[in-house]
């Protein structure tokens, strides 16, 4: 039987998350698409909770792509007005259990509310270390890596090497995901964390996000316990 420490040292120490599925499960289930979204943050809380049982120290959410800005102005409008409300309601459980808040993504895109309380979840919470929580809002890989390019070459940097890409993405205070789970069925990764996920483990579900369970990512959990992580050798 293995003991409850062997099982933390197995566990993952960062889970990333492509939460796909919002949309269509609202539309399966006759309701707007809004509820879908709300489903969704419903889940996040569900998987944040369980983490911090496990003790896993990274959590990071795709929440929303920069392809997203191209939906509808309605549903982007509704979108926001949800992560704020989120950011919102859920300060009292950051400071309570002391997660440490952050964010990647061009969030200049965001109005100037959402911004300032981005900000300021990240700046009260900046000293917690139950749990590191980030949110990938406005964010693309593909251009992620390109500004760290530009930045290397405004810094003259003669010999460039893996490691200056790597200090100068925004991710450069966590470590590269162990874990990546995706829901909904699609097999690819959407422009998320294409240089950090290069020896990350990839699980996919056909459950859509709102149905994604507690039970659902144990599943996902023990998949990854039970594989053998090579890091490119054999």
């Amino acid at each position: 039987m293995t003991s409850s420490r062997n099982v933390v040292n197995l566990l993952p120490s960062h889970v990333a998350f492509i939460m796909d599925g919002n949309r269509r499960w609202a539309k399966k289930n006759n309701l707007p698409i809004i509820d879908g979204h709300k489903m969704g943050s419903e889940v996040i809380k569900k998987i944040v909770r369980k983490s911090l049982n496990l003790k896993i120290k990274y959590l990071t959410f795709y929440s929303f792509s920069t392809e997203n800005w191209n939906r509808s102005k309605d549903e982007v409008f509704q979108l926001q007005t949800l992560l704020e409300f989120y950011l919102d309601s859920e300060i009292d459980t950051f400071i309570e259990k002391k997660i440490n808040f952050s964010f990647i993504g061009e969030i200049s895109r965001f109005d100037s509310t959402i911004k300032k309380k981005l900000n300021h979840l990240k700046q009260i919470t900046s000293n917690y270390n139950n749990l590191f929580f980030t949110l990938a809002l406005s964010y693309g890989s593909r251009s992620e890596i390109l500004n760290s390019v530009r930045k290397i070459i405004e810094n003259k940097v003669k010999i460039i090497k893996e490691k200056h890409i790597t200090e100068n993405l925004m991710t450069k205070n966590i470590p590269d995901p162990d874990l990546v789970i995706r829901t909904s069925g699609e097999k690819r990764l959407s422009n998320f964390l294409l240089w950090q996920i290069a020896y990350s483990e990839l699980y996919f579900t056909k459950t859509l996000w709102p149905q994604f369970s507690v039970s659902k990512y144990m599943l996902a959990l023990n998949d990854y316990m039970n594989r053998k992580r090579r890091f490119g050798g054999d």
